[in-house]
C-alpha cells in the first residue's frame, strides 16, 4: 500500500466506506459506476487513465470478511466483482513459454491448483491467490490442458460434459509442473474462494 495512503488512513481513521461505485469486470477492467449505472445495473464506464489504474492496483486489498476494496486515501472503496477478485492473463515468457500475470501486474510464478467450470473457464491458484483466466487468453492455454496426457479438444469437451469415462484425468502442464484440474461450479465461486461478490454496507 502506498505510504501516502497509510498516512491518510492514520490521519482520518473514521471516513465512511464507499459501496457500489467501483466494479472489476470479468476481463480485469476497472469500471466506475455512478448513480445512474447503479440504478440501471449497467457495467459502468471503464477507467483508462494509466496513473489512476496503477494507483488502484497498488492499493487493492481485502478485509477479513472477504470483501475486496481499493484504499483511496483514508476511504475504502469496496469493489463489486463480476467474476473473481483477480483476473489472470497470459504473456510470452523469456524462455518462449507462457507467463501468467494477474490484472494487477503481479506474476503468478508458482501455480499449485487449477479448476475448470462447466462453461470451460479456467481458474488458477498460486498459494493464497486465485484468479479466473481472461476468456480471451484461453486459446493460449488449451495446449497445456491434457486429458490422459494428451492435448485433445474433443476429449476436453467430453471431460467437461462428464462423458469421458471414470478413468479420464485432466491435468494442467505449466512451467515444468503437472497439476490435477478439479471441477468447479461457476455458481459457487464466492463460497469456494471465500469472497463477497457485491459488498454492501451492513
Amino acid at each position: 500500500m502506498d505510504k501516502i495512503v497509510r498516512q491518510a488512513m492514520a490521519k482520518w481513521p473514521n471516513v465512511p466506506h464507499c459501496f457500489g461505485w467501483l466494479r472489476l469486470d470479468a476481463r480485469g477492467g476497472w469500471r466506475m459506476r455512478d448513480e445512474r449505472a447503479q440504478h440501471l445495473d449497467l457495467p459502468g464506464e471503464r477507467i483508462a487513465h494509466p496513473a489512476l489504474l496503477a494507483f488502484i492496483e497498488r492499493n487493492y486489498a481485502n478485509d477479513e470478511a472477504g470483501r475486496w476494496y481499493f484504499q483511496n486515501g483514508p476511504q475504502r472503496v469496496y469493489v463489486d466483482l463480476e467474476l473473481m477478485p483477480y483476473i489472470v492473463r497470459t504473456q510470452p515468457g523469456a524462455d518462449g513459454g507462457i507467463e501468467l500475470v494477474l490484472h494487477t501486474g503481479r506474476r503468478m510464478e508458482n501455480i499449485d491448483a487449477a479448476w475448470l467450470d462447466e462453461q470451460g473457464r479456467l481458474y488458477l491458484g498460486d498459494g493464497e491467490r486465485a484468479g479466473a483466466l481472461d476468456d480471451r487468453d484461453m486459446p493460449q492455454m488449451l495446449g497445456a490442458l491434457k486429458v490422459d496426457g494428451k492435448a485433445d479438444e474433443d476429449a476436453l469437451l467430453r471431460w467437461l460434459e462428464g462423458s469421458s469415462g471414470n478413468g479420464a484425468a485432466l491435468r494442467l502442464e505449466h512451467a515444468g509442473k503437472t497439476i490435477d484440474v478439479q471441477r468447479l461450479d461457476s455458481n459457487e465461486l464466492a463460497r469456494h474462494f471465500g469472497f463477497v461478490a457485491m459488498p454492501r454496507q451492513d
